[in-house]
């Protein structure tokens, strides 16, 4: 049985500002203005027990000391359907979750469940139309690169906006 909780916590990857801009700024332009509280982001676990933050902070904590800054690379466009996101592709940012995963199981509901694709979105909740347009307009000059996570965030959901609960920085590399 999964837990309910009323309190739910969400876990982002930690992107250095200097990489993390290009998709704020284009998340500023094209996400919905009413529905746009967030910065741009890469979730790694959507609902987390807040009546077990302690707990998770001390995990988070411990996996987050033996990693270092991993290297992603941005692969793509996706047309999200209802919106446009940046696919994001790392071996050691998928061995994190893994291991924050297991850690995390008998907490994890069905969205946390499932296969994890990595992505950054920067619209949604928009018209089908509206999505195929930017999706052509991206891809046209899109160009892979690379970008990092130095550690994790921990948030709390507030219906809507999230409020920094706190942080758990990797090692820096040797």
């Amino acid at each position: 049985m999964r837990l309910k909780t009323r309190q739910p916590l969400i876990l982002t990857a930690r992107i250095p500002e200097t990489d993390l801009a290009p998709f704020d700024r284009l998340r500023q332009i094209y996400f919905p203005p009413d529905r746009n509280f967030l910065r741009a982001h890469l979730t790694m676990f959507h609902r987390l027990p807040g009546e077990y933050t302690g707990r998770i902070m001390e995990q988070l904590a411990d996996i987050a000391g033996g990693s270092v800054t991993i290297e992603a690379e941005v692969t793509g466009v996706q047309n999200l359907g209802a919106g446009v996101a940046f696919m994001i592709d790392s071996l050691e940012l998928h061995e994190l979750r893994a291991q924050l995963k297991a850690a995390f199981l008998p907490w994890l509901g069905p969205q946390d469940m499932q296969i994890w694709r990595p992505h950054i979105t920067i619209q949604n909740k928009v018209s089908n139309l509206a999505a195929d347009d930017l999706h052509r307009q991206l891809l046209s000059t899109f160009e892979p690169h690379p970008i990092k996570v130095i550690g994790v965030d921990l948030w709390q959901y507030l219906n809507g906006p999230w409020k920094h609960e706190n942080s758990a920085m990797f090692k820096t590399d040797v």
